[in-house]
């Protein structure tokens, strides 16, 4: 039986781990080649994109995406975690009003600096940070810049709530962005919802829960998985002809010039045979006879 390949949109929900899920669709799926494209915490719910059999070897190859979410932001505390499941450490009554948060959120557009949580799945000295945290070992983490290309903020029923919808590059952490709004304010601020609604070009509209997927037939599941070239659809494809696909199977270079090409040095692009059949991601790099494409990964077999 051949293997099962491609990408598969899930709804996590919530008290999971992204782990969880993969060996869920390990299961469900029949093989143990699984992975996914972007960790979502225990307490966060939403898109988790899955990659299954041979798509798996896509991850490390992601262009860098943007992310959407809807959150919580609460205010008047401030926890070790940056979100509301962590220990207390500081409380507020004195909220800002709504005009004053609404203008701090503005501050946090565009391109900002952020400090990554050490609850976070970011490694040091090949160490997870959320590991070291929960051994109460804090270490010093640098600024970087991330981008919030949209944020919108609502007001709720609780005079500490607001809703937050978040336009961000990956990287975002959602719950320092909280936290850093509500040092802003001077009252402190921590997370205390979070859904993922977007990644890439995945929406939550075309997810499927595992519960669902629990539910279907083994011939149901597959027809939900999504070919892995999908992933790459931000990325020029090139066509090759049989004879320099050949070529480009066996890890030869196609000069561009032979192509009819002119991408850049470094350009990634989506390769495809004669018939538009997606088999391989290339980069454009440069030879003594000029600049070629070679193939950097394949996803398709002869």
């Amino acid at each position: 039986m051949t293997e099962p390949s491609g990408l598969l949109i899930i709804n996590k929900h919530l008290g999971v781990t992204s782990h969880d899920i993969v060996w869920k669709v390990r299961k469900l799926y029949g093989t143990k080649r699984v992975g996914h494209t972007g960790t979502l915490d225990p307490m966060a719910s939403g898109v988790l994109v899955v990659l299954v059999g041979r798509a798996a070897k896509a991850a490390e190859y992601l262009v860098s995406d943007e992310k959407r979410y809807t959150a919580t932001l609460r205010l008047g505390l401030t926890t070790d975690t940056e979100d509301a499941t962590g220990t207390v450490l500081t409380t507020s009554d004195a909220l800002p009003s709504a005009d004053e948060v609404l203008s701090a959120c503005e501050a946090f557009t565009g391109e900002i600096m952020q400090v990554p949580p050490m609850y976070s799945a970011l490694k040091v000295d090949g160490q997870k940070l959320c590991d070291l945290a929960r051994r109460g070992i804090e270490v010093e983490r640098k600024a970087r810049p991330v981008t919030v290309h949209s944020l919108v903020c609502t007001p709720t029923d609780v005079p500490s709530d607001y809703s937050l919808d978040v336009l961000c590059s990956s990287g975002t952490y959602i719950r320092t962005l909280c936290a850093d709004i509500g040092a802003s304010l001077g009252c402190g601020g921590v997370m205390a919802t979070l859904e993922r609604t977007k990644t890439g070009g995945f929406t939550i509209d075309e997810s499927h829960t595992i519960a669902e997927l629990e539910a279907m037939s083994e011939e149901e599941r597959l027809s939900l998985l999504i070919p892995t070239e999908r992933l790459f659809d931000a990325l020029p494809a090139v066509v090759l002809p049989e004879f320099f696909e050949k070529l480009c199977r066996s890890g030869c270079e196609i000069y561009q010039k032979k192509l009819r090409t002119d991408y850049s040095i470094g350009q990634r692009v989506r390769l495809s045979s004669a018939d538009g059949r997606f088999f391989a991601l290339g980069e454009v790099r440069d030879y003594e006879g000029g600049s070629a494409i070679k193939a950097i990964k394949l996803f398709e077999l002869d």
